[in-house]
């Protein structure tokens, strides 16, 4: 019902960096990012390139997401970016030699990546860019199949209506459940089938168990959140499996 997507991402850090600095966020948040893109699929590869002398306050926290760091040294004398260009060949290397990778995410602004976003797409690879509004070049933003504005992840999400008077653990749930129901209507998935929410709630929060909110399956979740007017269901005819009809859109 839900072919999972494989997601391979490639973070071009210095160029995100200044971005930031120039847009006058706060410290880039990797956190943010990696929670919108477990949203699509599951993430394979997490590579960053810089120069991690230049961008060391960083480097603990990308550790912690399970990020790897490719140190590159500064520009050569020639003008040309190293991180740049090796970014573009382990991105192409992977294409090739790593057919079950189908989504490449590229973190960057720059121009100069339109050339490989081009060359991912003529070998049948969904291509996702992220960057910073202010420093984002449109001939990228035009090339991908997506991009995403960094500054989207920052707003505060909308929240499902709140139930008073819920136990903790069935809030949460229910939470996860509204945020992971949320994170399909933003991918427009026609049919929400509850083996599909299942499955983006387990990518959120991989330690995800029904069990532990008190339910002996996830349909008896369902149904339980169908009782508290947090999302309207129907059975599948041919299947016989719940569809989630309806989510109520916070206000």
């Amino acid at each position: 019902m839900n072919e999972e997507k494989r997601l391979a991402l490639f973070i071009d850090f210095e160029n995100i960096a200044i971005g930031i600095k120039q847009a006058k966020h706060k410290q880039f948040e990797i956190s943010l990012v990696l929670e919108r893109l477990v949203e699509k699929g599951k993430i394979m590869v997490k590579r960053a390139y810089a120069d991690w002398g230049r961008y060391a306050e960083y480097k603990r926290m990308l550790h912690e997401a399970a990020i790897e760091l490719i140190d590159i040294p500064q520009k050569r004398i020639s003008g040309k970016n190293s991180a740049d260009i090796r970014l573009a060949v382990d991105a192409m290397d992977m294409a090739y030699s790593k057919e079950h990778l189908d989504t490449f995410v590229i973190i960057s602004g720059d121009s100069d990546f339109s050339p490989l976003v081009s060359k991912l797409r003529e070998n049948n690879k969904e291509v996702i860019g992220l960057g910073v509004k202010n420093s984002v070049s449109e001939l990228l933003v035009d090339n991908c199949d997506e991009f995403i504005y960094y500054e989207d992840l920052i707003r505060p999400p909308k929240k499902p209506p709140v139930i008073a008077g819920l136990p903790e653990k069935k809030a949460e749930a229910f939470e996860l459940l509204g945020d992971s129901i949320q994170a399909l209507l933003r991918e427009n998935k026609e049919i929400l089938w509850g083996s599909m929410v299942k499955q983006t709630m387990i990518r959120k929060r991989p330690s995800f168990n029904e069990g532990y909110y008190g339910y002996s399956t996830f349909s008896k979740l369902l149904e339980d959140a169908a009782k508290n007017n947090i999302i309207e269901l129907k059975r599948d005819p041919k299947s016989g499996t719940y569809i989630i009809t309806s989510f109520p859109e916070a206000t």
